[in-house]
């Protein structure tokens, strides 16, 4: 029996979001296939975050991945505040998976690296590949995705341009590497969430035994020591936090957020302790999902 599971993830065929989608869903589909038959998830290219958590909410996809942190660059700020906005519609995390960020400089066959004028890429992946840019006097020029600068450059024919992206767009659209691994740092990674509607068992079933993480967000409230009353309900228990960033709030001037991950199930006795007295404590709490936690941090 196939069952096919439909995946929105941003961008064109060979952006690194439809990496990640490979990567989580072609492991939990091997995985799904030993007791339930064949899996097949089918990949839908929308043009922008926003466009994939609307999919995942209106029911026309079982789950979107979107890019939530850079290991190099930081956090994705537009995926934090779509995650809050779309909080009332139900949307969670249900996944995380981390890739690697290897960047080629691709262009139409024939050209050469002495003959470009322009590249093309998205603000994240030319700010990756900033040393190698900044070594030639090219017009650098932002696209809204990487391998939507490839599949451009392809089908306008345009010579003297190139554009970052993965190597794997290549062979999708017909182009040649000029320069591999144009990439800064040798461990340079993006971690995606992967999303799914609340209480929808297609990509959350059953938690399997392994690390958890929790991703919630919470305001404080304006007094003196509420911020380390709030984080000490978690210390007090052992309960490790391993990432907490502020954000602004959006409803008040000058006032903050907090994002938080936790290593450990929104289930579990003490984290479940913990959140109850950071809900006495805090203005608002927001649990986004518990979900397995990747071994690539």
């Amino acid at each position: 029996m196939v069952q096919s599971i439909k995946v929105a993830f941003q961008g064109e065929p060979g952006a690194f979001s439809e990496e990640a989608v490979i990567a989580y869903f072609g492991a939990e589909a091997a995985a799904a296939a030993d007791s339930a038959g064949t899996v097949r998830p089918d990949r839908e290219a929308v043009p922008t975050w926003r466009a994939v958590f609307e999919a995942v909410r209106d029911g026309t996809v079982d789950a979107g991945v979107v890019a939530i942190e850079s290991s190099l660059a930081g956090s994705i700020r537009e995926t934090y505040d779509l995650l809050s906005e779309f909080y009332e519609a139900g949307i969670r995390i249900v996944g995380e998976v981390s890739i690697p960020v290897r960047l080629a400089l691709v262009a139409l066959p024939g050209q050469s690296l002495d003959w470009i004028e322009r590249v093309y890429s998205h603000a994240q992946a030319l700010a990756q590949a900033d040393e190698f840019l900044r070594t030639r006097d090219w017009q650098v020029m932002t696209t809204y995705n990487t391998a939507g600068a490839a599949r451009m450059i392809a089908e306008k024919r345009e010579r003297r341009a190139a554009a970052v992206a993965s190597p794997r767009v290549a062979e999708l659209y017909g182009l040649e590497i000029l320069a591999a691994d144009i990439q800064t740092g040798a461990d340079n990674r993006t971690r995606f969430a992967v999303l799914g509607r609340e209480g929808s068992t297609s990509v959350s079933p059953a938690p399997e035994p392994g690390p958890r993480k929790t991703t919630l967000v919470f305001a404080v409230r304006n007094v003196p020591g509420s911020l380390n009353r709030c984080l000490g309900a978690f210390a007090s228990r052992g309960v490790n936090l391993s990432r907490l960033e502020s954000r602004p709030a959006r409803t008040a001037r000058w006032e903050y957020v907090f994002w938080v991950d936790v290593d450990a199930d929104a289930t579990e006795p003490e984290c479940a302790a913990a959140l109850e007295e950071l809900g006495r404590e805090a203005e608002m709490v927001r649990v986004l999902g518990s979900y397995p936690r990747t071994g690539e941090d």
